[in-house]
């Protein structure tokens, strides 16, 4: 064989390697770094926004490339768009907060059989769409916490409006599914009247709570369970001098604290969100190495310590109670 044609049988070996490699997932950074690309439903929510902080934290403790990326606002099919560019570009890791269960699952499906490792965080896809689901905690917890307050502040009898995010939101639906289960065993009394969307928009909760009040009038306790919606619905009842109505919700602290403090607000329940985005990055980063996560009982998560698996989640921990007397110690 001449120079000439061993130089040109070198050059195409190296193309088919590389080649190969693209097709194993690629995406791995210039300095040899994972690539985990991690997306909000809405990344303007405040919510995300402190998801994210804990995220870049996990990424840099544990040296791995983090893409940030998602809808401005809730956009189902930008989410879809999203995937798609980056099992294009080849990451090594992909975990979305799932607005669309079925949509977002067909693409999640495509992105494993390119050899993609899936993770879905804050709201679920099918279970054959990824590797393993982040649960900030079980729907039934959720239910349980939040129809405790209502229970409360109702007397345990009455009605009950809520403020949902979207009504294609598989987190939120999973969470009323167990509402009513939860309704029927434990406050055979209380009745949700109405569910109305608020699309992660502070100023629709607003609007759609002044409109449940003006059509359901003998609600006493408005339940919010999208974190811009809370303040959102405290504001209208607010306004509306309905001293008779308090809230309680889903939602974060520093935008429930002065709707705490002058009463309104009765209570805000929630995960530190923070802690979430850091689960995340080290749940995805865990499985594009090679760990495994379902089917084991605990998962190591840096400075949260080891964390309950049941099943192909990861379990985040119990939600907590922010109220008048303890908001003040938080700040996100």
């Amino acid at each position: 064989m001449t120079r000439r044609t061993m130089g040109i049988a070198l050059g195409l070996g190296l193309l088919t390697l590389g080649a190969a490699g693209a097709c194993r997932g690629g995406g791995t950074a210039s300095d040899g770094a994972l690539t985990v690309a991690m997306m909000p439903k809405n990344k303007g929510n405040p919510y995300f926004v402190s998801c994210r902080q804990g995220a870049e934290e996990a990424a840099r403790q544990l040296g791995v490339k983090l893409l940030w990326d998602g809808p401005t606002e809730t956009d189902p099919a930008k989410q879809n768009d999203v995937v798609e560019a980056w099992i294009t570009r080849g990451v090594q890791a992909i975990a979305v907060s799932v607005e669309n269960r079925e949509a977002m699952s067909t693409v999640l499906r495509k992105a494993r059989g390119k050899g993609i490792k899936v993770v879905t965080w804050d709201a679920d896809a099918d279970p054959d769409a990824r590797d393993a689901f982040v649960n900030q905690a079980t729907p039934r917890g959720i239910a349980e916490v939040l129809l405790s307050h209502a229970a409360r502040l109702s007397g345990g009898a009455g009605e009950i409006g809520v403020i949902t995010g979207s009504l294609t939101a598989a987190n939120q639906n999973s969470w009323l599914a167990e509402m009513r289960i939860v309704l029927a065993e434990k406050y055979p009394n209380l009745k949700v009247v109405d569910i109305r969307p608020s699309d992660d928009d502070r100023k629709k909760a607003f609007d759609e709570t002044q409109t449940l009040l003006r059509v359901h009038p003998n609600v006493k306790v408005i339940m919010a369970i999208a974190s811009p919606a809370v303040p959102g619905a405290a504001e209208a009842v607010k306004q509306s001098g309905r001293t008779d109505v308090r809230v309680t919700g889903l939602g974060l602290p520093n935008a429930s604290k002065p709707y705490l403090m002058d009463g309104v607000l009765d209570s805000a329940v929630l995960w530190n969100t923070k802690d979430l985005g850091y689960l995340t990055v080290h749940v995805a980063t865990a499985l594009a190495k090679g760990t495994k996560v379902a089917g084991t009982t605990s998962f190591p998560a840096g400075r949260l310590g080891q964390l309950d698996v049941r099943g192909d989640n990861v379990i985040l921990g119990t939600p907590f109670t922010f109220t008048k007397a303890n908001v003040g110690g938080f700040d996100f």
